[in-house]
């Protein structure tokens, strides 16, 4: 097991990272206000491994309670946020009782954000079941649900107890799913991490047949940067936002298509293109930057073009990004391989042409 810590004063707490770690109550106990719980997962997780935490769990005498939500994006909205809250409320469960979240990204960040609503905030522990909620959406505290114009517009910075990595929980997950992942942690080595991204490039067969080295380094090294990160600016005011390498685009492509048919790392994959081919038109990146960058997405299976939405339907999506300040769209882009950073003067011109060589 690797352990890391999220440096955040009182509210610091620990990443652990390896395999059959779900049946290891003895890391879940010490970080429970009383021996109650909620498990929060879905109908594709939930069948998998929903009994295997119980079990665990209840042999150390903490009474457990589950809600069981859709599965998928299109679902990450108020109507099911409801579901939560009714089986809080229905289940008597009071603001000591620890939200547990076990799942993917939807899951985790519906569960952190009822956890942070719930009687005005009740712990929550992630237990995330997919790679980028591993490298990415479990860590950092970040909660939220989608709206019709804009994909986490809805939320609330909350910080979990305790982020729980169970990397055998990975042997289940589904190829398209994994790949969706591995777009996160490409994203890690291109914003500020170079000898990451070299041994990407040399490592990432590796990572794809699930080698569980490769994976457990993979998660470990993203999770220092983005801890790292999120210690320097907990609440996205500055150096955070970094992190959102091709998130503006990308979710321009999920909102566009429709919540679901794109998958998020998917949709980062195509939109960090976008961000590398303005970066390109700036002078930044030289054409053999863009290939590198390119390369690594393709032999991970990722699309590297976005969808033909029309360049105005991007710009128009995109206007509702949370990046955008005094009504001025400003994008993470590569000043270089490993260095991003925000840029808010890309004239309209050079965005709607990086967004047409990128669409197809």
């Amino acid at each position: 097991m690797r352990t890391l810590n999220v440096a955040l004063g009182e509210r610091s707490y620990p990443i652990h990272i390896g395999p059959s770690l779900l049946e290891r109550a003895d890391l879940i106990l010490p970080h429970l206000k009383t021996r109650r719980v909620a498990i929060v997962t879905n109908d594709v997780v939930g069948p998998l491994y929903l009994a295997r935490l119980q079990q665990a769990l209840q042999s150390q005498g903490v009474d457990v309670a589950s809600v069981v939500l859709p599965d998928g994006e299109a679902n990450k909205d108020w109507p099911t946020l409801n579901l939560i809250f009714d089986a809080l409320l229905g289940g008597r469960c009071e603001r000591s009782t620890t939200l547990i979240a076990l799942g993917g990204g939807v899951v985790g960040d519906m569960g952190g954000f009822a956890a942070a609503c719930y009687q005005r905030g009740m712990p929550f522990i992630q237990i995330p079941t997919t790679l980028l909620a591993q490298v990415d959406s479990s860590v950092g505290g970040k909660t939220a649900i989608n709206h019709p114009l804009g994909k986490n517009m809805i939320g609330a910075f909350y910080q979990p107890k305790l982020v729980l990595a169970d990397t055998g929980v990975l042997d289940t997950l589904p190829p398209r799913e994994l790949a969706a992942g591995v777009a996160e942690v490409i994203k890690y080595g291109l914003i500020r991490d170079l000898p990451f991204l070299e041994w990407l490039e040399a490592n990432l067969d590796a990572l794809l047949v699930r080698d569980p080295e490769a994976l457990a380094f993979a998660i470990e090294r993203s999770c220092a940067n983005k801890a790292e990160v999120v210690v320097a600016d907990e609440t996205e005011q500055g150096e955070r936002a970094l992190l959102n390498l091709g998130h503006t685009f990308g979710h321009a492509i999920e909102t566009g298509m429709g919540y679901g048919q794109w998958l998020h790392g998917e949709a980062v994959a195509a939109g960090t293109m976008m961000a590398a081919e303005l970066s390109r038109r700036l002078g930044w990146l030289t054409d053999a930057d863009v290939v590198r960058a390119e390369t690594l997405f393709l032999r991970a299976g990722l699309p590297v073009h976005g969808p033909v939405l029309g360049v105005e339907r991007y710009l128009e999506l995109m206007s509702h990004d949370k990046k955008v300040e005094a009504g001025r769209l400003r994008l993470v882009l590569l000043r270089e391989l490993g260095r991003a950073l925000m840029w808010g003067e890309a004239s309209e011109g050079d965005i709607s042409a990086a967004i047409e060589a990128r669409c197809r």
